[in-house]
């Protein structure tokens, strides 16, 4: 699967020329959204079908300086699936030099319209199926 590019702006520096470290954040659910967009189920549709999927956790580790006006690759990967919760992993490296920035993960849960969590091979087979399908090859072999 294609990597999403992100190309850094200049707002997104602060007063050392960096990039503030809050965008890292942003960048992750840019590329979470991407990636769902690139597996055939993108938030628009999840929403449309009545399921919100809200974040519980996010963790990121900040390896090497970002700058104005790099651009970066996000790897994105399912590497926990319950039906009702999903955890993802994330990768960010400079697009020229390949070296690796940031990393990090978040964990999600999956809301009905009335603000519970739901059991998607209840709710949305489709979605659970496409989900579980797509689980990083790595955690599935460690998994067996």
């Amino acid at each position: 699967m294609e990597n999403y590019c992100h190309k850094v702006q200049y707002y997104e520096t602060d007063q050392m020329q960096i990039v503030h470290h809050s965008n890292y954040i942003r960048w992750f659910e840019e590329a979470r959204t991407y990636y769902l967009e690139q597996i055939g189920f993108g938030y628009d549709r999840m929403e449309r079908e009545g399921i919100t999927c809200p974040v519980l956790e996010v963790f990121c580790k900040y390896l090497s300086m970002v700058r104005f006006p790099d651009k970066v690759l996000i790897s994105t990967k399912i590497v926990g699936f319950s039906g009702v919760r999903m955890s993802l992993e994330y990768e960010i490296r400079d697009r020229l030099s390949g070296k690796l920035r940031t990393i990090g993960h978040s964990k999600h849960c999956f809301v009905g319209p009335a603000g519970k969590p739901v059991i998607l091979i209840k709710e949305n087979p489709e979605l659970f199926d496409l989900l579980k399908s797509n689980i990083s090859e790595a955690t599935n072999a460690g998994q067996n």
